[in-house]
């Protein structure tokens, strides 16, 4: 991963490939936007040069220009925030900023960030952008452009303990949004349910995290019929993971499902050729989990974290789940299964009872459930059902965050589409919300717990070029809206 060090040193001296300076819009006009103490020279000269180099300061922006005599790097690098008021940009444009920047600087060595840092705040928006934006993911490449090795953020504040704590907080979580990219991007053929078990055991090891793992047999005896049903058309078959961390005097118990389809065929019911592309990334809800619970160990939140990880690879065989059979829940809930590429409701139904029995204060499941999602929110917004108040609380909480959620509701008259003539519930209802039926199969298996369902099934995989500190592939989607809420259930 990249090293990313705060420093306080005068900008003018530090010998690096590139310093990055924030350039934004007011009004009309691109502005060269208060960061680090650059050299009167240098800011007069680059300000006459925006308007010939055709700046506009929008987001996504960035534009290499030489350095000049003044700065002991060799190139600036001009990124756009976008508006800007008085008050400068806001904490989610400089972490997109300084994602793009460093994101586009991949090849070099040292990189000096002159960004707005004059808080603890901007110290970890512009850490966590940068961080997030040097990612790579060469598993697989036989060459590869290695990211930035090393990045200096320059901030006056450099030396307080807030910007320290913002500073270690920005590496925890971009390494746990790392660690969930780097599973989706994984080829299915290197990670199924029982390889997916073992990343999780290997990545607790050495924490206060402790995983236990379900093997089939032990599901079977278990009563988790959505998982054994699933996995049935696989030759690896299903696990449970779940992942514990139990902190001494813990101030509050919040439990964390994640759906784990680390392949969609879709089953008997099976996709079209082109939907089954990127049916890898089916697995991101488990990953976020995962990660997100060993970054809540690495921070030491005063707070217990119960994760559930639903692992099945949902494939057609001779011996695959077929519909219009019935299959039974953990609990005793019977569902008829109408459409086996409605897969993920089923093995989640599984976890949510098992994480509903250890009654945590508050449950939150993310899965890349449905279609239908993105229909209604495009490929950058997550969709939130749920619980009234804990919606809005997941909805705050990614906000604070600076993740896109929207509030979904959850109409109970779309229930009755699922009632099924020979089981208590069907796995498939109307068509039209589509997203807002699935929330309610899911809601059947929650019971009295406060509860929100997050739909990430268009933001967990970028199809589209990187933008930001948004990558292709795999995003992370998620891990930092779980976390913050996790910090605002154990305030310290």
């Amino acid at each position: 991963m990249t090293e990313l060090t705060l420093t306080t040193k005068n900008v003018a001296r530090i010998q690096a490939d590139a310093v990055v300076v924030a350039v934004g819009r007011r009004g009309e006009d691109a502005v060269l936007v208060p960061g680090a103490d650059l050299p009167s020279a240098t800011v007069k000269t680059l300000t006459s040069l925006l308007p010939a180099l055709g700046v506009s300061g929008k987001a996504d922006e960035v534009l290499r220009v030489a350095a000049g005599k003044e700065l002991a790097a060799d190139v600036v690098v001009l990124t756009g925030v976008g508006p800007v008021g008085e008050d400068g940009p806001d904490l989610e444009a400089l972490r997109r900023a300084a994602g793009a920047a460093v994101r586009s600087l991949a090849g070099t060595a040292d990189v000096a960030l002159a960004l707005p840092a004059a808080t603890a705040e901007q110290v970890g928006a512009v850490a966590e952008g940068a961080l997030l934006g040097a990612y790579s993911f060469d598993r697989y490449r036989t060459t590869r452009t290695a990211p930035v090795a090393r990045l200096e953020l320059v901030s006056d504040v450099a030396r307080t303990k807030e910007a320290k704590a913002a500073h270690a907080r920005a590496v925890v979580v971009a390494d746990a949004v790392s660690g969930v990219r780097d599973l989706v991007n994984t080829s299915p053929a290197d990670l199924y349910p029982e390889s997916f078990a073992e990343e999780a055991t290997a990545g607790a090891k050495g924490t206060k995290v402790k995983v236990t793992v379900l093997d089939e047999k032990e599901l079977a005896a278990g009563g988790f019929g959505g998982l054994i049903g699933v996995g049935m058309g696989s030759a690896r078959p299903p696990r449970l993971v779940k992942v514990t961390y139990s902190p001494a005097r813990a101030k509050a118990h919040v439990g964390l499902v994640g759906k784990g389809i680390t392949f969609d065929s879709g089953g008997l019911s099976i996709k079209p050729a082109k939907g089954m592309e990127t049916m890898k990334m089916d697995m991101a809800g488990a990953a976020t989990v995962l990660h997100t619970v060993l970054a809540a160990a690495a921070l030491e939140l005063p707070v217990r974290v119960t994760g559930w990880l639903a692992l099945a690879e949902n494939m057609p065989s001779g011996t695959a789940q077929r519909p219009s059979d019935v299959i039974t829940i953990r609990g005793g809930k019977t569902v008829e299964v109408l459409n086996t590429d409605a897969e993920g409701r089923l093995v989640m139904a599984d976890a949510l009872v098992a994480a509903g029995e250890e009654s945590p204060d508050l449950l939150i499941d993310i899965a890349t459930l449905t279609g239908a999602q993105m229909v209604a929110l495009g490929s950058q917004v997550g969709a939130v059902m749920g619980t009234d108040d804990v919606r809005e609380q997941v909805v705050a909480a990614a906000g604070d965050a600076g993740e896109q959620f929207w509030p979904m509701p959850l109409p109970a008259e779309l229930a009755d589409s699922m009632k099924s003539q020979v089981a208590d519930i069907a796995n498939m209802g109307d068509r039209f919300g589509g997203m807002l039926v699935a929330g309610l199969f899911l809601k059947e298996f929650v019971g009295d717990t406060p509860w929100a369902h997050l739909d990430i099934a268009g933001p967990a995989y970028n199809e589209g070029s990187p933008r930001g500190y948004t990558p292709e592939g795999g995003t992370g989607m998620g891990v930092r809206t779980l976390l913050t809420v996790l910090e605002q259930a154990a305030p310290r």
